[in-house]
């Protein structure tokens, strides 16, 4: 059983990914038509930020009293320790309808696993997306993988990759943010005794088929309330988790497609992912969303 984490308010009051390589692909999107409403009726006094916090709180809750068996030693949850600059983050960024969803994994260890802020490169989440916050422990810490927060020295290639990216095609979070959100499809990342990290797919499959049953309900309510027309799966994982997430919910006209995922796992990753990137959301017909100015 994972740590418990406290309950996040439901008022006005404003609160303060990676991981190992799944495989790349289906660059083209597949459309799904919506039979029920894309958004949720917003709730009285709560924002949409707080809306969806209260969903990733709740998410996590369900998660942690899951049994994901004896080879899981160490479950991190940074929605809770490092709550603050998450908070902030959604907070600042996450407040209002969305076009184009970008979905992650899970957490990296040295990415949200320290911020908060899906592929959270520390340099890119102090420097350009302004995130404040203080960080504390999770409630069991393995010992080769502290968590540092902001004053974090690590951090990883796909998580540096992703948000250089990011920043050049729009050139203020506030042009990206306005029809971009960043989410991760699990918000909790597992480790081995050995500190080796446990990725989604790779659970046994009975605790596998729990997670994600309780993952695509999150992420279902996720794109109501954000009114999503994009999706776009950073890995087949994301992706394949998106496509199977609408179907189930009887959803159609939301838009699937993947991104190449810029772990440095990936040979054609480090064979030029920025352009590799560049072209599938050009394909794709959504890079518009995260510019001001075209590309030339």
């Amino acid at each position: 059983m994972g740590p418990k984490i406290k309950k996040l308010k439901t008022n006005n009051e404003e609160t303060t990914e990676e991981s190992n390589l799944q495989s790349a692909g289906g660059n083209k999107a597949s459309h799904l038509d919506i039979k029920n409403s894309t958004t949720v009726k917003p709730v009285a006094n709560i924002s949409v930020a707080q809306q969806l916090l209260n969903i990733e709180e709740n998410q996590c809750e369900e998660l942690l009293k899951l049994d994901y068996g004896q080879g899981i030693c160490y479950i991190y949850n940074p929605v809770d320790y490092a709550r603050e600059i998450h908070s902030d983050f959604v907070t600042k960024y996450g407040n209002g309808e969305k076009k184009v969803l970008m979905l992650g994994m899970n957490p990296g260890p040295w990415g949200m696993g320290q911020t908060g802020v899906p592929f959270g490169h520390v340099g890119y989440a102090k420097d350009w997306l302004g995130v404040k916050g203080n960080v504390s422990k999770p409630q069991k810490e393995h010992p080769k993988r502290p968590v540092t927060g902001l004053e974090c020295t690590r951090s990883e290639v796909s998580g540096d990759r992703m948000w250089a990216l990011l920043k050049e095609l729009s050139g203020t979070p506030q042009v990206l943010f306005s029809c971009v959100f960043l989410h991760n499809y699990c918000p909790l990342f597992f480790l081995k005794d050995s500190a080796k990290n446990v990725t989604p797919p790779e659970l046994k499959v009975k605790e596998r088929a729990r997670l994600e049953g309780i993952c695509d309900d999150a992420l279902v309510k996720t794109i109501k309330l954000l009114g999503v027309e994009h999706i776009v799966g950073v890995g087949n994982y994301a992706t394949d988790r998106a496509r199977a997430a609408l179907l189930k919910a009887g959803m159609e006209s939301v838009q699937v497609c993947t991104l190449m995922h810029p772990s440095p796992v990936n040979p054609a990753a480090n064979k030029g992912w920025r352009d590799i990137a560049i072209k599938q959301l050009t394909d794709n017909n959504i890079i518009h969303y995260f510019q001001s100015n075209p590309l030339g």
